[in-house]
């Protein structure tokens, strides 16, 4: 059986990294595995989304809307944005964190928080804070491998030697700052009683 991984952000925010690493972990596993990367306007602050499908036989890489068994996003609003991709028994994980769109910086749009905040609330969704646990790390650029962390204990995939596959995707002088990252993403999981989602 197929399972639908859907990992959304906005354009810098390392979304197309951490579907890199999953992507590598999944196959070392035995996984057959296909990801497809969706760019959008990632220059200029726009959606970004990464699609990997895997499971015994994978024949097409791209995620229908209805389809995601787990759709992750780096920002509160892209959330809203993506949730028809998501299957109604699939689950929802956020990073408690908002990126202001053009039209809200320029002053032609309102940042709709308290109703996405709502919303979130309504769909059971796994807010997680990895801004303030980056920022106790000291380095703002980890928040996306803190999500990675999240979700391989969401996804009961912590048997997979990740930190191995850290050490060979980042930037030498990155790496312990990296591993550290993805452990405390571990952990903020492990701290929530009864909400490890299995796929």
């Amino acid at each position: 059986m197929t399972k639908n991984v859907l990992l959304v952000g906005v354009g810098g925010q390392g979304t197309i990294l951490v579907s890199k690493l999953l992507t590598t972990g999944l196959v070392k596993a035995g996984y057959d595995v296909k990801m497809s990367e969706i760019h959008g306007m990632s220059q200029r602050g726009g959606s970004v989304s990464t699609h990997v499908r895997y499971g015994e036989y994978v024949y097409s890489p791209v995620i229908e809307e209805g389809e995601a068994d787990l759709l992750i996003s780096f920002e509160k609003m892209e959330a809203i944005r993506w949730l028809k991709f998501l299957n109604p028994e699939g689950h929802l994980i956020v990073n408690n964190y908002k990126i202001e769109p053009l039209p809200v910086l320029i002053g032609k749009g309102i940042y709709p928080e308290k109703e996405i905040d709502e919303e979130l609330k309504r769909l059971s969704a796994t807010v997680i804070n990895a801004f303030d646990k980056a920022n106790e790390i000291g380095n703002m650029k980890v928040m996306n491998v803190i999500l990675l962390g999240t979700v391989v204990k969401m996804m009961n995939l912590e048997y997979i030697d990740w930190e191995e596959i850290i050490r060979s995707n980042v930037k030498e002088k990155f790496i312990d700052v990296n591993i550290n990252a993805f452990n405390e993403g571990i952990k903020l999981i492990e701290k929530r009683e009864g909400d490890v989602y299995a796929l």
